[in-house]
């Protein structure tokens, strides 16, 4: 089959369009031929070596699609040949031909296409778990949101705004960038090439600040956070993006008694992730299929050109997700 493939670590120079063996059906998978692989800020990770697969998983990278079930395990009786189904994969998604564990596919959701189904589950399950689980994310609570445009920030914005939050601060680039962003559903978009996000979110906030900081970032941005940070508030560090702070001084995280947690998707088991997607399933397919929420696609490539489609991604213009096409 044909699938992309990293020849060492570095930019979208090194993307590969190489050909594996199928994948080998388990007791318990789902064999899908994949239309649509959504691409994501940890396969630029994996790209450029700072984020290994979990041990016994493909190189191959891809951690979500939409596609055409081919073929199911022993052990699978709610699929079958011929439906159209979206997947969380722990990689391999950029291939013509992945296996998915049963309790990680989910039907299309009633209101998006298959393509828009390739790009759905793995920014709605990490903020879903991430901030609303984990973090514990509630009603009548303030936010930060680092990368408002980028999928995780879109998402994060759409989410919180649907679950109650008062006020949505987000980080952007540029101006049109900030006029997105508040389109999206923020109240606030801060351009951090202009603007410092300590001093405007305090200035709205009547020098509180927020209550919650969702990061993708890190470097500089953790000592800021904790500027920015109400009391009791919680800082929740799901990338580094930036790579780590140097030194940091802790103080206003004692003084403030905040709280900063992290959290990752990737590596969970397939059972903790069928939590989650029980839980979207319960709570935010509803939206979905009302047009409340929908995940946002903004340009789609195909197959053969990952390496471009990388060299966009990695140029921060794009407002929400881009997708690979596997097949037409």
């Amino acid at each position: 089959m044909k699938c992309i493939t990293f020849k060492g670590a570095g930019g979208p120079e090194v993307i590969t369009v190489s050909e594996r063996p199928m994948p080998e059906l388990t007791d318990d998978g789902i064999l899908i031929e994949v239309v649509a692989a959504g691409i994501n800020g940890p396969d630029v990770m994996q790209r450029k070596g700072l984020y290994a697969p979990p041990p016994g998983v493909t190189d191959i990278p891809g951690l979500e699609v939409s596609g055409i079930v081919k073929q199911v395990g022993k052990q699978v009786t709610k699929f079958k040949a011929g439906d159209e189904v979206c997947a969380l994969v722990p990689g391999g998604g950029y291939a013509e031909y992945v296996v998915a564990h049963q309790d990680n596919v989910l039907f299309i959701p009633e209101g998006l296409t298959l393509i828009e189904g390739g790009i759905l589950l793995e920014t709605f399950m990490t903020v879903w778990s991430h901030l609303f689980q984990h973090a514990k994310f509630r009603p009548n609570s303030s936010i930060l949101i680092h990368g408002g445009t980028s999928g995780i920030g879109t998402t994060a914005t759409m989410l919180t705004r649907a679950f109650g939050a008062t006020q949505i601060f987000t980080t952007v680039s540029s101006k049109e960038h900030q006029e997105a962003s508040l389109k999206i559903g923020a109240d606030v978009a801060i351009n951090y090439n202009e603007d410092d996000f300590v001093e405007v979110v305090k200035k709205h906030t009547d020098g509180k600040g927020v209550d919650f900081v969702l990061d993708i970032i890190a470097g500089d941005y953790i000592q800021r956070n904790y500027e920015v940070a109400a009391m009791n508030g919680t800082i929740l560090q799901i990338g580094v993006l930036k790579g780590l702070a140097d030194k940091v001084n802790i103080f206003p995280m004692l003084a403030k008694r905040l709280t900063h947690t992290g959290a990752t998707l990737r590596s969970q088991s397939a059972e903790a992730k069928a939590e989650v997607m029980a839980a979207l399933q319960e709570k935010v397919w509803p939206l979905i299929s009302k047009g409340q929420i929908k995940p946002l696609l903004y340009k789609t490539f195909d197959l053969e050109e990952a390496r471009q489609a990388h060299e966009f991604l990695d140029q921060g213009q794009h407002v929400g997700k881009l997708a690979l096409i596997v097949k037409k």
